[in-house]
């Protein structure tokens, strides 16, 4: 049985109803709408944390999304999947790819920056000290392109690039 017709909850079954008449109302191919509703799908495994399951589905939906933009939301969920199983290069590489496809995703920018930043406490905490400036170094970088498009955010990310003197600027918004 689809996902869709397993939510037992009246918001999941709302949300499935809405969207498979937007889905109907869409001036899309065949095939985009099939990339739509693994899409869909995998987004409701993920939220219930069946992550095997949401990851066959967004692997699914990419065979047939052809849209750059929607390929990049497709490829930042898994990318958030690797990332919170501990996944970390693997989520580097599904971020970057949607970054590649879409220049314009604070939050994988933002995500990248959390990695990196991760890393660097770790190598820290193992006495690596130049290996943990450097990753802190990168996760600036990427922090200050997400800041850059969206300067409302990343609000702990901003006093930390200031504090330890990595901010170019000292309000971004």
């Amino acid at each position: 049985m689809p996902r869709t017709q397993r939510n037992d909850n009246f918001i999941d079954k709302s949300f499935t109803v809405m969207a498979d008449i937007i889905l109907k109302m869409l001036p899309a191919d065949k095939k985009a709408k099939e990339a739509f509703v693994y899409y869909r799908d995998g987004m409701s495994a993920q939220a219930d944390g069946e992550y095997a399951e949401a990851l066959d589905n967004y692997y699914e939906a990419l065979t047939l999304e052809e849209d750059p933009n929607d390929r990049s939301y497709i490829l930042y969920n898994i990318g958030i999947i690797h990332a919170s199983n501990g996944e970390h290069e693997k989520a580097l590489e599904y971020y970057e790819e949607a970054i590649r496809l879409n220049p314009r995703m604070p939050s994988a920018l933002n995500n990248i920056a959390v990695i990196y930043h991760f890393q660097g406490e770790k190598a820290r905490e193992d006495g690596q000290q130049a290996e943990a400036e450097a990753l802190y170094d990168k996760a600036a970088e990427y922090w200050k392109q997400a800041i850059r498009l969206a300067p409302n955010n990343y609000i702990e990310a901003q006093n930390w690039l200031k504090i330890t003197g990595r901010s170019e600027i000292d309000v971004f918004f």
